[in-house]
């Protein structure tokens, strides 16, 4: 009777562990620094939110073993402004990838200090050492339009991520007019997107999408999650805002 009555508790645990399962843990971490004015802001945000209830993202999401995944969303600027504006949120299906949209559109600007790509770096992997992220892949998403400017090297906490097993993608936004004082901090020697590659990225089948216009920002963010949640390794991939 004893080995029955176990049988069946395993049988009713089973699906409560299905339900909670995902495929990918992933930490969007945005740039909200003083080189982002308000109005380009909004078309992050903007952006964010028509990515994740677009279908083709929707059919990546549910097409995976666990037709799951978890998103936190991160906010950065300076070494001491660094915020998690939203924590663990399950997706699963077009509701709960609506109810995560809002949510990201509703929330107000966190900081406008300098840029610690390496603070947005060091929160995410906080975030990814939490119960909520336990999943078979591990994804930090970076987006910005500058270098790191402040607090640690971005290389050294990228190196840390990756000792622990975690991807790093980037979506380089390019500023191709920027006023001059801000010249070598959006474009440096090499490119933006360049820098990203060789400061920011890493792990198996990481990549660095690029646009030039914060309107695109959307569509290029479209293309990142369904090639970060399907499991693809595109290399490089360029948009042209």
């Amino acid at each position: 009777m004893r080995i029955v009555a176990l049988l069946m508790l395993c049988l009713l645990a089973a699906p409560a562990r299905a339900a909670d399962s995902v495929d990918v843990a992933l930490v969007l971490v945005a740039d909200v620094s003083r080189s982002i004015d308000d109005s380009e802001f909004q078309l992050q945000k903007q952006g964010y939110a028509a990515a994740f209830t677009d279908p083709k993202v929707l059919a990546a999401i549910t097409s995976g073993m666990a037709g799951a995944i978890s998103v936190a969303y991160v906010e950065f600027a300076g070494d001491d402004e660094v915020r998690t504006v939203i924590g663990w949120t399950r997706v699963s299906d077009a509701a709960s990838a609506a109810q995560l949209a809002a949510r990201l559109q509703a929330a107000p600007r966190s900081f406008w200090g300098h840029t610690s790509i390496s603070a947005g770096l060091d929160q995410a992997m906080r975030l990814l050492n939490e119960p909520g992220a336990q999943a078979p892949r591990k994804v930090i998403d970076v987006s910005g339009d500058g270098t790191n400017n402040s607090g640690r090297d971005a290389s050294a906490a990228r190196d840390d991520a990756l000792a622990a097993g975690i991807i790093i993608n980037g979506l380089a936004i390019i500023n191709d007019h920027p006023v001059s004082y801000l010249f070598a901090h959006v474009q440096p020697p090499g490119g933006l997107g360049n820098w990203y590659r060789e400061n920011v990225t890493g792990g198996t089948g990481s990549f660095v999408e690029e646009v030039h216009d914060f309107r695109d920002f959307g569509e290029a963010l479209t293309r990142k999650l369904i090639n970060e949640i399907s499991q693809a390794s595109p290399g490089t991939r360029h948009s042209h805002g």
